[in-house]
């Protein structure tokens, strides 16, 4: 039996069968634990401060308070909790604004069980999670926000400008984020050991003042536009 701690899950989502059905299933797994519920992001930023979990698990569209807002709310409080955002790919605006919220991954609600499960660990991990279909609609949609509102970002927005030049190695490494590659996927893309790549990866986020890896993906996106 694994010795690392069990990871603490709370699931966040409005349909009753949906979120009763991904409560059996994490109950499953040896390395997980469904530690609350909640029927909409009132419930859902109240439980997890109460509980403090290793993972949220956050459906956008809930009513009294949509997911976003209580994303916003928990990445603000609680700084170990790391947001899984579950999404459909018509939700364009929406995820871009989740990306905005602080939210740390990203998931399609017709990804498989391994697909879950996986990301889930991830973020347990420390990882952020971005999957290719969802880093285009967000690349996208920032083009299109870009190119409504001018060349000028707003004050808000990370300017994406180095204090210092990423390398060439760093250069390659960023691309492949925007991309929604892993560090394990990244490391064996440039034959890299994963513990390096997470290094590089920290370092990028110090050179760019990210916070969060899917931050990193759209300051690349803003930089592939300005080139």
């Amino acid at each position: 039996m694994s010795s690392s701690p069990v990871i603490r899950v709370v699931i966040a989502e409005d349909q009753a069968l949906v979120r009763r059905g991904m409560a059996l299933m994490l109950s499953m797994q040896g390395d997980m634990e469904v530690v609350g519920q909640a029927s909409d992001g009132i419930e859902a930023v109240a439980v997890t401060q109460l509980l403090r979990p290793d993972v949220v698990l956050m459906d956008l569209h809930m009513p009294r308070k949509g997911g976003v807002a209580a994303t916003r709310e928990i990445t603000s409080m609680l700084p170990g909790t790391q947001v899984l955002v579950l999404t459909t790919l018509n939700d364009d605006e929406t995820v871009f604004e989740a990306v905005r919220a602080g939210a740390h991954g990203y998931l399609l609600k017709d990804a498989t069980e391994e697909e879950l499960l996986e990301t889930i660990r991830a973020l347990r991990r420390g990882e952020s999670r971005l999957t290719p279909q969802i880093a285009r609609k967000v690349m996208d949609q920032f083009r299109r926000l870009a190119l409504s509102s001018g060349a000028a970002a707003p004050p808000s927005e990370p300017a994406g400008l180095p204090g210092e030049p990423l390398n060439d190695k760093e250069e390659k490494i960023l691309r492949l984020i925007a991309e929604g590659k892993s560090n394990r996927q990244i490391a064996g893309a440039l034959f890299l050991a994963e513990g390096t790549v997470k290094n590089y990866v920290s370092r990028i986020m110090e050179k760019l003042h990210a916070n969060t890896r899917t931050e990193l993906a759209v300051i690349s996106a803003k930089q592939r536009r300005l080139d």
